[in-house]
């Protein structure tokens, strides 16, 4: 895997299991920031607001700016939110975030039954989801004269970058999108079409 690949899902999927009569319901969702995170986690439980816990965790970013969060909701100390975090990670995504809600059917599970039925649940979720393969992009900023417009564009297209702003003056600023991988190799070949008539910020 490049650098500047990671793996995610693709939308919301749900999964059920019942252990020992208590119903377990997975609920996986992405997310690219903590306030999404949160958001969902308070979407699920007022939805289940009638659940004995909703237990939850996620992963957001890349390394090394990775974030996890998890809560086990009232569950015993470690036996739903790493459960959760831990197939989470196994499976090699980001940016998602999973809720299980439990609603309790009489019978104890203890604390190794607690995570396996945790673990259980958040693999089937996992398991039902499209996985998608994402890019991480990085933007840079062009200044050039008009007249370099020519080789300019022809080095953004094969690079496959995203114009996302351009202004036109005295002279040209684009700003760019591009995979984070393939940055330094643009700048460099820009430098070359431009003899280094180009600025970067």
């Amino acid at each position: 895997m490049d650098q500047d690949e990671y793996f995610t899902i693709d939308q919301q999927y749900s999964a059920e299991i019942k252990v020992k009569g208590s119903r377990f319901i997975g609920t996986a969702y992405p997310v690219s920031t903590e306030v999404q995170a949160n958001e969902f986690i308070h979407r699920i439980s007022v939805k289940f607001r009638d659940a004995t816990h909703n237990c939850y965790a996620y992963l957001i970013g890349h390394q090394p700016s990775i974030i996890t969060r998890y809560s086990d909701a009232g569950e015993p100390a470690g036996t739903a939110g790493p459960p959760i975090l831990n197939v989470i990670r196994g499976r090699g995504l980001t940016n998602v975030a999973v809720v299980i809600t439990r609603y309790f059917g009489g019978i104890k599970l203890g604390k190794g039954g607690l995570v396996r039925a945790y673990s259980e649940c958040t693999q089937k979720v996992i398991g039902r989801c499209t996985i998608i393969k994402k890019y991480i992009y990085e933007r840079i900023q062009l200044e050039f004269e008009y007249a370099l417009t020519g080789p300019i564009m022809r080095l953004i297209s094969l690079f496959q970058a995203k114009i996302d702003e351009s202004i036109h003056g005295q002279t040209t600023e684009l700003i760019l999108f591009i995979r984070k991988s393939k940055v330094e190799d643009l700048k460099s070949r820009l430098i070359e079409a431009t003899s280094g008539k180009i600025n970067f910020d």
